[in-house]
């Protein structure tokens, strides 16, 4: 991506200071990538597929199924059987440095009393159904827990790493409904909506902008996942620390967050923080495991200061031959970044991390816990963006990651990369439901090829027209901070 970094940046400390204020279709993990010991009976993963981060977004109540994946067949019937345990979640807790709230066991259902079977011969298990019900009450944009601790009979031994497991829950009870859109596929069917992203260049634009374009049915926004692009990663050569710079841009906008980012939320949008390297010698891919894990706690510092749902990673303008012999890095390497994008994952694990496809990315990366357990990369990243105009399946590389979170035929509003309406209905048709657009700017001077663009999105994606919205006092929002 091309980014205009001003010299003047704030650090992230400083900015802090100064702070304002269902369900969807995917694919299942590839089992491969669970190396198991021989005498351990298989994993436990959700209905996703995900053995790590096993999740559940709801309103008012909702299910998650837990399912065992045997290693082979069972010989005999083994009855698994959980059971809630709240010091998994102060352990967890304790191990992470965070401070994550469970439901309360009162809210919670477990099916059949938490008894799940393995029957002889099969290996699946039947499903452990988790019901939870809500009154509106918690945080919409907090992440909550559900703690449990597995046995298995007969003599069965779990892995470590299945003994306990916590269910990560988004309760979005208490959140107003926004309008719904709809994509169809090619047989006319509904489906899962295309999710929009819009990539702005707030050294240029005010991300109000987003607000304009909505759909002429629903109501709807067009966007649906603002990025504000971009906040860097940078080293301070003198007390030996990597930290998140801000440019004067994101400066102003994060300090008035209730005026440039509460309107999207509030719209229905959710909005990103990115991460871009900044010509020094730290980068998004050569921090070494314990200067990921401290990166990591300030980024999640930011988003929930913002009220941010994830962050972008772009591993561009990073000076890495600088960072030779100096503690703290690493050498350039996918599996540095992998591991930043999984230390970000623990302690943020209901925000979504997204992959700019460019560069260095955790691309065919399986981590490898102390324990032995290993995490392949679709576990802890939740969409990749392809650079602008590509369109290849990278899903085999990110094990996990269902092709409906894989963003096809990136563009580039300053005019370098337009998908034409023949790409745009072939995203559709082949599965995917993720896009990305770079730089939309109502007010640049080729505003006529941005809105025959989104105009196309809206006919193709959800069988709508685009409908521009003025900014009150007529035209569109200006960049009005300086």
């Amino acid at each position: 991506m091309k980014s205009y970094i001003l010299a003047l940046l704030v650090g992230a400390g400083a900015l802090l200071s100064t702070a304002c204020e269902d369900d969807v279709q995917v694919g299942t993990v590839d089992e491969t990538n669970y190396q198991l010991a021989n005498d351990a009976l298989g994993y436990i993963a959700d209905q996703k597929g995900n053995r790590s981060f096993p999740t559940l977004e709801f309103r008012s109540a909702g299910d998650v199924q837990l399912t065992l994946h045997a290693r082979q067949a069972a010989s005999q019937n083994i009855e698994l059987t959980a059971v809630y345990d709240a010091s998994v979640l102060e352990a967890y807790n304790q191990a992470n440095d965070t401070e994550f709230e469970a439901i309360p066991q009162s809210d919670i259902t477990l099916s059949d009393a938490g008894v799940f079977t393995l029957v002889a011969g099969a290996v699946e298990s039947t499903a452990l159904n988790i019901h939870v019900v809500s009154d509106g009450s918690r945080d919409h944009s907090a992440a909550y827990a559900i703690p449990l601790r597995f046995t298995a009979s007969n003599g069965a031994v779990l892995p470590v790493a299945d003994q306990t497991k916590i269910v990560w829950v988004t309760d979005l009870t208490g959140l107003a409904t926004g309008a719904a859109k709809v994509t169809y596929d090619s047989s006319g069917n509904p489906t899962e909506p295309v999710f929009v992203f819009s990539c702005m260049e707030v050294n240029d634009t005010n991300p109000l902008n987003n607000l304009c374009f909505t759909l002429s049915e629903t109501g709807a926004p067009l966007i649906d996942g603002v990025i504000l692009f971009s906040s860097n990663i940078n080293y301070n050569a003198e007390t030996g620390r990597v930290y998140v710079y801000h440019n004067e841009n994101c400066t102003a906008i994060f300090n008035n967050r209730a005026k440039y980012l509460k309107p999207l939320k509030d719209r229905g949008m959710k909005v990103y923080l990115s991460i871009l390297g900044n010509h020094d010698a730290s980068g998004v891919a050569n921090l070494a495991d314990e200067t990921a894990r401290e990166y990591a706690k300030e980024v999640k510092a930011i988003c929930d200061a913002y009220d941010l749902d994830g962050v972008m990673l772009d591993d561009e303008y990073s000076d890495y031959a600088a960072a030779a012999g100096i503690p703290g890095f690493v050498t350039r390497s996918y599996n540095a970044i992998a591991r930043l994008y999984y230390e970000m994952k623990k302690i943020m694990p209901t925000r979504d991390m997204i992959v700019y496809q460019y560069g260095y990315t955790p691309s065919g990366v399986t981590l490898t816990e102390e324990d032995g357990t290993q995490i392949a990369a679709g576990e802890y990243i939740d969409y990749v963006l392809h650079d602008y105009g590509q369109s290849s399946d990278v899903t085999s590389r990110y094990p996990g990651l269902p092709y409906s979170h894989l963003g096809l035929y990136s563009q580039e509003y300053t005019g370098r990369s337009w998908c034409s309406d023949t790409n745009l209905q072939r995203l559709v048709n082949n599965g995917s439901r993720t896009h990305m657009i770079f730089a939309m700017d109502p007010n640049r001077s080729n505003y006529s090829r941005q809105l025959q663009s989104m105009q196309s999105m809206a006919r193709i994606f959800y069988g709508e027209q685009l409908v521009v919205e003025e900014a009150p006092g007529g035209g569109f929002y200006q960049k009005d901070w300086n």
